[in-house]
C-alpha cells in the first residue's frame, strides 16, 4: 500500500492501474477509521480490483460553530487499518492541496439538500457536494462506496452523479452497528459512559418503528410520534427530527406508499447523532 498525499500522484498511480485493465474502487472517509469504513473496504475489494481510500477531513462541510477543529483524527491507526484490509493507495491531502486558493466554485444539489440535516447545517451538503466532485475528479473511480448511515447523503451523491453524468456508479452498503444496535460513527466518541449507554435509545425507537411497519402501520405522524416518545424517555437525549420521506425526492409523506426514509438526528448531552431505516411497503422490507 501506498500513502499519498498529493493529487499529482494519485493520478498518476490509478493511471497505472487502469492501463492495467484494473477497475478503480473508491471510499471517500473523513478518517477515523472504524468497521463501518472497513465495510466499504470490503465492498470494493470485492468489486473491483485497486481501491483507493481517502482522508480527508473536509472543512467547507462544517459550520462555524461545528466540530472541525476537534473531529477526531489518527492517521497512523488508519494506515495501519488499511494496510490490513488490502487498500492499495491511502489518499491523506492536507487542506491546501484540496483547496490551494480560495474556492469559489461550488456544487449544490438543489431540493435534496434541503431538508433533514440540511435545515440544521446550512451549506453542509454544498461542501460535501463540492469535495465529492473534487475527489471523483482525482480518483477517477469505476465504482464509489458510501454507508447507509449517512442516508441522506448517499441520496445526494448518487443524485449528483446522474445529473452529472458522472462516469462511475455510486454503491451504498448497509449501516454497520455495535453490538448493541448503536450505529457505528466517529462522532461516538465524544460520549460518556452513560450517553454512551443512552445512545442506544436511538436504535430502540427505530427498532419500534420497523416492528409497526412490518405489522402495516402507513401513518406517518403515528410512526413519528412513537420514535419521539420512544426517545423522549432518556433524558439526555432531545430530538432535533424525525423524517418520514420519499427516498426517490426526499420530500415528507403522511402515508406510506412507495420506498420510505425514516430519518432521525438526537443530541445525546451535546453530541448529534443521526440514524436511520429504509422501507420498502411492496416487499415489506425493512433496512435498518
Amino acid at each position: 500500500m501506498r500513502v499519498l498525499e498529493k493529487i499529482s500522484e494519485v493520478r498518476k498511480a490509478v493511471a497505472a492501474a487502469r492501463a492495467e485493465g484494473k477497475r478503480i474502487g473508491f471510499v471517500p472517509t473523513m478518517g477515523d477509521l472504524h468497521a463501518g469504513h472497513i465495510s466499504l473496504v470490503c465492498a470494493a475489494s470485492s468489486r473491483t480490483d485497486f481501491v483507493v481510500v481517502s482522508v480527508f477531513v473536509n472543512p467547507t462541510q462544517f459550520g462555524p460553530s461545528e466540530d472541525y477543529e476537534k473531529y477526531p483524527r489518527d492517521l497512523t491507526r488508519d494506515t495501519k487499518l488499511c494496510q490490513t484490509n488490502g487498500v492499495d493507495i491511502l489518499f491523506a491531502p492536507s487542506a491546501a492541496e484540496i483547496y490551494p486558493a480560495e474556492n469559489i466554485t461550488w456544487v449544490s444539489v438543489e431540493k435534496l439538500s434541503d431538508p433533514l440535516c440540511g435545515e440544521s447545517r446550512p451549506g453542509h451538503f454544498r461542501g460535501v457536494a463540492t469535495v465529492c466532485t473534487k475527489l471523483f475528479n482525482i480518483v477517477q473511480p469505476d465504482i464509489a462506496f458510501f454507508g447507509r448511515k449517512d442516508a441522506q447523503q448517499a441520496i445526494i451523491i448518487r443524485r449528483m452523479v446522474e445529473d452529472l453524468d458522472m462516469p462511475l456508479a455510486i454503491e451504498v452498503c448497509p449501516t454497520v452497528r455495535e453490538p448493541d444496535g448503536v450505529a457505528m460513527s466517529s462522532r461516538n466518541k465524544y460520549l460518556g459512559p452513560q450517553e454512551r449507554r443512552d445512545a442506544v435509545a436511538i436504535y430502540a425507537a427505530l427498532r419500534r418503528c420497523a416492528d409497526l411497519l412490518e405489522k402495516g402501520e402507513v401513518d406517518t405522524a403515528i410512526l413519528a410520534a412513537d420514535i419521539c416518545g420512544t426517545i423522549g424517555k432518556t433524558p439526555s437525549a432531545r430530538v432535533e427530527y424525525v423524517g418520514i420521506m420519499s427516498t426517490d425526492d426526499l420530500q415528507p409523506v403522511r402515508r406510506i406508499e412507495g420506498p420510505t426514509l425514516v430519518a432521525v438526528a438526537v443530541w445525546i448531552g451535546s453530541t448529534r447523532l443521526i440514524d436511520n431505516l429504509v422501507f420498502d411497503p411492496h416487499t415489506g422490507k425493512v433496512s435498518l
